[in-house]
């Protein structure tokens, strides 16, 4: 049975105190659930948010990381350096990284090889952006960076790999992926594993989806076959709306 997961990616957001008091609120509030659920705070706060949650199920996870064991790369992290602050689980290839940080296929190919020889899970995002999807050239973009990232590894690598399809039209440009489209690309994607590998590696793989996800679409979201989870973004940063998202699942 495929793992049901909600992550929150808290991006540039909160400073100590309130990464303190929000997972405070999580604490107290966050419903029973047989998914897992994970935090990214910022770099700076891993460590502080890894002792509050030592004893709790909530996973503190990495926003990103560098492919470098080490060295002269001045503002970067190393997979050891966030293991030794008790972090096992990083996300890679975020939109925003790709965007805004030039990171390609063959940058995070690498960077997934360093993760895994590390023994860390990775939280991998992909998805197209609106111009694809109106060229109808979306399929073909999603394919193409899983293809270059991610097919190079051998079968028994995909046990730590989570994806995280981001169609990145739908976030937070006016646009809207309806439950129909996040299905509809769930479903290529397993296809596409299966292709590449056998139909029993990917329909164990758990597939998030990173669209925008609210309290008042998430249960009709979750609700779709493939759809196994997602990579909540603002909502994360609202102990009750991300509790609401939670317990949809």
């Amino acid at each position: 049975m495929r793992r049901k997961i909600v992550a929150g990616n808290w991006k540039m957001n909160m400073d100590l105190s309130q990464t303190e008091s929000l997972i405070d609120d999580l604490m107290k509030t966050l419903p029973e659930s047989d998914a897992e659920v994970m935090i990214a705070p910022t770099f700076v706060n891993l460590y502080r948010a890894f002792e509050l949650l030592k004893n709790n199920k909530i996973e503190v996870i990495a926003q990103n990381m560098h492919f470098e064991e080490s060295g002269a790369f001045t503002g970067e992290i190393s997979a050891a350096m966030l293991k030794s602050v008790g972090v096992k689980t990083v996300i890679l290839g975020h939109s925003e990284r790709r965007a805004y940080f030039g990171e390609t296929d063959g940058i995070l190919a690498k960077k997934v090889d360093t993760a895994l020889k590390h023994g860390m899970e990775i939280v991998f995002c992909f998805g197209e952006e609106l111009e694809d999807r109106k060229s109808d050239n979306h399929f073909n973009v999603v394919g193409s960076q899983l293809k270059n990232a991610l097919f190079h590894l051998p079968a028994d690598a995909w046990k730590n790999i989570i994806l995280a399809y981001e169609p990145v039209w739908a976030i937070g440009t006016g646009e809207t992926a309806s439950p129909e489209q996040a299905q509809e690309m769930h479903e290529f994607i397993r296809k596409t594993i299966a292709e590449a590998y056998d139909e029993a590696l990917a329909n164990e793989v758990s597939i998030l989806y990173g669209g925008s996800v609210k309290p008042a679409n998430a249960e009709e979201i979750f609700g779709k076959p493939d759809v196994d989870g997602g990579l909540i973004g603002g909502a994360a940063l609202a102990a009750a709306d991300f509790g609401a998202i939670v317990k949809a699942i």
